[in-house]
């Protein structure tokens, strides 16, 4: 009676280490098909927004070149040269423009943010600390009586 009690207590730990096992492997795919996801999701909306960055290049372009043309053909006119001194800052924030929609920024972009992360993490810290769940429980709790 006792090897029967033995053998089934040994069958019994080898297939709870092999459902620990396929637990674990589970949850190792669910959280790479997370990751990927939230990769895919962040690679459409950095698209999204420099689709946008292009659009507003587009739109600022046309009004660029509508009031560089006015302002130089009313300094052809008056010889004043305050008509044309707006042509300074529009031509800054044109170059911006075009800099985010076509050049690289986007790359200096995460650049500069990858040089946050590595040489300046005290400034990623959310104020009143990072949530727990008694934080979520408590404003939920409060919310559900409001």
């Amino acid at each position: 009676m006792g090897m029967i009690m033995s053998g089934m207590k040994e069958t019994m730990e080898e297939n709870l280490k092999k459902q620990q096992e396929f637990m674990l492997h589970n949850q190792r795919v669910m959280m790479e098909r997370q990751i990927q996801m939230q990769l895919l999701m962040r690679e459409r909306m950095i698209a999204q927004q420099l689709a946008r960055s292009r659009d507003m290049c587009y739109w600022f372009g046309g009004f660029y070149v509508t009031a560089a043309t006015g302002m130089l053909a009313g300094f052809a006119r008056s010889r004043r040269p305050g008509i044309i001194l707006p042509i300074v800052p529009l031509s800054f924030i044109m170059a911006y423009q075009l800099d985010l929609a076509f050049g690289n920024k986007m790359e200096r972009i995460v650049a500069e943010a990858d040089e946050i992360l590595k040489n300046e993490p005290g400034l990623l810290k959310l104020p009143g600390g990072t949530l727990t769940f008694d934080n979520v429980e408590a404003a939920r709790k409060k919310s559900a009586r409001s």
